[in-house]
């Protein structure tokens, strides 16, 4: 019963209030002209799946699912993409914090860390002026996390995937480091894999911070929307859209 009133709770709030909205101008408009109520009704039937997680799960899922975690890892350094960071918000040892999946990545990149002893790269700038450095970030936080300062290197100018790869790509050159390990998210490992592959670089992919869950039910909260749904559907297609310019452009 607790689903079943979750399910209705998802229409009282946006987004699905706006959908409720729009069905009720599809049966006004139904009574004057059938043909745009029509076309209306398949604009919203649209919108309400992409809102809904039985459709972003499923997009964000086929990402994740190109790439397996490796049981075996075969490399000499671990490279980390940042993905988001603030700027002057308290930490423990600092100002400025990874977020989301930056913080995941990370979090992954020092237990594998610990496992192999492999140094860390990570690699990703300021994107925004109001956003903080994630590389000078994340190099305070792996300090805090007990990893040696000459096990951690850092690229901080860094604004795209593709960036990334280019910038990683020239500090492995000077380094000596030929046998990356790549740290994202699942969802960004294709993308990240075509931006590296350009980049001359031949990398394994250890892929984290995972947001579809493996085991599916069909359940009624599958079909509420929600704003998170509407985030992972749009994260999804970005990535779909970022794979294709990066086979067109790079």
């Amino acid at each position: 019963m607790i689903y079943i009133i979750k399910f209705v709770y998802s229409f009282v709030l946006p987004p699905g209030l706006f959908i409720v909205l729009l069905l009720g101008l599809v049966i006004w408009l139904w009574k004057k002209n059938r043909r745009p109520a029509l076309v209306l009704l398949g604009v919203t039937l649209l919108m309400y799946f992409s809102m809904t997680p039985l459709v972003s799960d499923a997009l964000i899922g086929s990402l994740e699912r190109k790439y397996p975690q490796p049981e075996t890892l075969q490399g000499d350094v671990i490279v980390v993409l940042g993905g988001g960071a603030s700027s002057g918000t308290p930490d423990i040892d600092g100002e400025g914090n990874l977020y989301g999946s930056a913080a995941n990545r990370l979090l992954t990149a020092v237990r594998l860390h610990r496992q192999t002893g492999l140094p860390i790269l990570f690699s990703g700038g300021q994107v925004f002026s109001d956003s903080g450095n994630e590389a000078d970030i994340a190099q305070r936080q792996l300090l805090g996390l007990g990893i040696p300062e000459e096990d951690i290197l850092i690229e901080n100018q860094s604004l795209n995937t593709e960036q990334n790869a280019v910038n990683t790509a020239a500090i492995l050159q000077q380094t000596g480091l030929k046998k990356p390990i790549l740290v994202t998210s699942g969802f960004h490992m294709s993308r990240a894999m075509l931006h590296f592959k350009n980049a001359g670089l031949t990398v394994q992919a250890y892929p984290t911070d995972y947001i579809a869950s493996a085991d599916f039910s069909l359940q009624p909260a599958k079909f509420s929307p929600s704003p998170g749904a509407i985030s992972t559907t749009g994260l999804a297609l970005k990535e779909y859209l970022g794979q294709l310019a990066a086979r067109l452009f790079d």
